[in-house]
């Protein structure tokens, strides 16, 4: 199973793009963008490297392999999650991704609906599936930040570097603003003893 690729840009197209991904050699992979994936690409050229998580599809009823490709690990994560909704499979949830992925778990947590109806092809009925299926399991999400990026995270206190670690390496902060955030966190409950804790007040801290 394909879980990530990276190598050279060989065509766009609307909604996919052709990956030359060594050391295939001259085999090249169509992956599916949702929307908010394809706005990342949009700047790069025939030829650059790109690299996407990659969501690997195929059933019974669909024996032909469908790759779908994300920027952020946890972004296909969420992507797994959504796609666990009754009435919502891959194709449609890569139609659907139009906004953030933060702001779909945002609107999932807070039980808005209404916004989940912004989305391309979801419908009052499945907004509120999404809601029933997920409130409670996405809370996290909300907290990705919008550009990739990596750092290393050295706190003292474990239960902080475990949440540090989930802020940079998993939702894509920098180091210095998951530092900010729980810093904040802290401040405005010091009582707080355990990673659990720590993150859901970073979380209700980003909600407000």
């Amino acid at each position: 199973m394909i879980g990530y690729l990276e190598g050279k840009l060989l065509k766009k197209e609307q909604d996919r793009i052709l990956l030359l991904a060594p050391p295939t050699g001259g085999v090249g992979y169509e992956i599916l963008l949702p929307a908010i994936v394809r706005e990342s690409i949009d700047s790069k050229k025939i030829g650059e490297e790109v690299a996407l998580y990659i969501h690997y599809h195929q059933t019974d009823r669909q024996p032909k392999p469908t790759l779908i490709g994300f920027n952020l690990e946890v972004e296909r994560e969420f992507f797994r999650y959504f796609i666990s909704v009754e009435d919502i499979g891959p194709m449609k949830a890569v139609q659907a991704l139009t906004v953030p992925v933060r702001d779909i778990a945002r609107a999932i947590e807070s039980r808005n609906a209404a916004y989940l109806r912004r989305l391309k092809g979801i419908g009052n009925r499945t907004a509120q599936k999404i809601v029933a299926t997920l409130e409670g399991k996405v809370a996290k999400f909300a907290l990705i930040r919008e550009v990739e990026k990596t750092a290393e995270a050295a706190p003292s206190d474990d239960f902080i570097e475990q949440v540090q670690d989930v802020l940079v390496k998993q939702l894509g902060h920098k180091v210095k603003e998951a530092k900010e955030l729980i810093a904040a966190a802290l401040k405005r409950n010091g009582s707080i003893a355990t990673a659990e804790e720590l993150f859901e007040e970073v979380y209700r801290g980003e909600m407000t």
